[in-house]
């Protein structure tokens, strides 16, 4: 009875009802980015301003979903999990055969070429649908429906299927951001210490076994540069670039010089374009806007966990990939991690990534939505 009182109010109150609190600093972060990528794109990019008109489309198209995904009633929201989980194991094996590669460019075979849309890159898809199919698993598990054992098992096809298909591109960055998040939404499930030292037992054994066997050269220069600065001179200019760049932005921007050149401005290295065109200002702005977003999600979690497991295991598993992306992307730029092709969420150039995360946002909405419907 609560739970059709709670649909209804959510049908019927739907504008009142929506967390603005998470929602305004998202589009903050996101006009900021569409700013700072005007700038970098309107300097020497011969498909200026159609690449600047198509990010916005793709954070209109991504504003428009996220309402959507926010209306719809839980046991939909669950229902579209599946939908989005079996869609994207389907699209990482088209990758595979598809005959379209961009590895020359970017150093994998992560894209699908498509009609009118142009690329798409289906393994951002399958962050969100391993996050939402996953956290009706952990529920459950941890609600005794299923074994510990059976769960586990499950659980382990669950992630392997799409985590092998992205390894075979391969695109490491993204592998680290799904095993992040599974980590993340283990430690809220709960595990013992016995689990914990087995998984970094497991962990030592696979980094030497994966230098060996599984990073090309330009992985292992990115880090042995991050270890040992100097070691590859590419990967040092790029991080040479950036630091400059940043520190050129003073205060409130660099408006009167040249922009400083730096490698994969607009998408890898975006916060270096944030720094260069708004200073010390407009970084700050945009990490209090990052800090507050994802700490407004992890509070969501928590509130509605008593009420819904699932629902805050999904926010907990969305929030850790959106944080990953956050984290180490401004730490590669910075110098404090090494650098990975990884964006930064809601800033970076890129449409397939700005509709996902808008998707992310969409299911963090409704979530919150159910939240605020509950506490009424």
């Amino acid at each position: 009875m609560a739970d059709t009182g709670v649909t209804q109010l959510k049908r019927d109150g739907y504008l009142s009802a929506i967390d603005y609190w998470l929602l305004v600093p998202v589009l903050a972060i996101t006009l900021i980015g569409l700013y700072v990528l005007n700038q970098v794109l309107s300097t020497g990019f011969e498909d200026y301003p159609q690449n600047l008109y198509k990010q916005i489309g793709a954070v209109l198209i991504g504003i428009i979903l996220a309402l959507v995904l926010g209306r719809i009633e839980l046991p939909s929201l669950r229902l579209v999990g599946y939908i989005i989980y079996g869609s994207s194991v389907v699209l990482l094996a088209l990758v595979l055969v598809d005959g379209f590669s961009m590895e020359s460019t970017w150093g994998a075979d992560s894209w699908l070429k498509l009609p009118v849309l142009g690329t798409f890159q289906p393994s951002e898809l399958t962050k969100i649908g391993l996050a939402m199919v996953s956290a009706n698993l952990f529920e459950a598990i941890g609600q005794k429906r299923i074994g510990r054992w059976t769960g586990a098992a499950l659980m382990g096809v669950l992630y392997l299927v799409p985590v092998g298909l992205i390894m075979m591109q391969p695109d490491f960055g993204t592998t680290m951001v799904i095993v992040f998040m599974f980590v993340c939404m283990l430690f809220v499930f709960g595990i013992s210490w016995r689990v914990v030292l087995l998984g970094v037992s497991s962990a030592v054994i696979a980094i030497p076994l994966a230098w060996i066997f599984y990073f090309g050269d330009y992985q292992k220069n990115r880090i042995l540069t991050f270890l040992y600065p100097g070691h590859d001179p590419d990967a040092s200019y790029n991080l040479l670039q950036a630091k400059a760049a940043i520190a050129s932005g003073g205060l409130a921007g660099n408006m009167g010089e040249d922009p400083i050149h730096v490698p994969i401005k607009w998408s890898d290295f975006i916060y270096t374009a944030v720094s260069e065109h708004m200073g010390f200002i407009g970084t700050t702005a945009l990490l209090i806007l990052i800090f507050y977003f994802l700490s407004r999600n992890l509070y969501i979690a928590a509130q509605i966990s008593p009420h819904r497991p699932a629902a805050a295991y999904m926010v907990v598993g969305l929030t850790a990939s959106l944080a990953f992306h956050y984290i180490e992307n401004l730490g590669m730029c910075v110098g404090l991690l090494p650098i990975t092709g990884i964006p930064l969420p809601f800033v970076s150039l890129g449409g397939t990534s700005m509709v996902v995360n808008f998707i992310g946002l969409g299911v963090m909405l409704n979530i919150s939505i159910e939240r605020n419907l509950i506490r009424r």
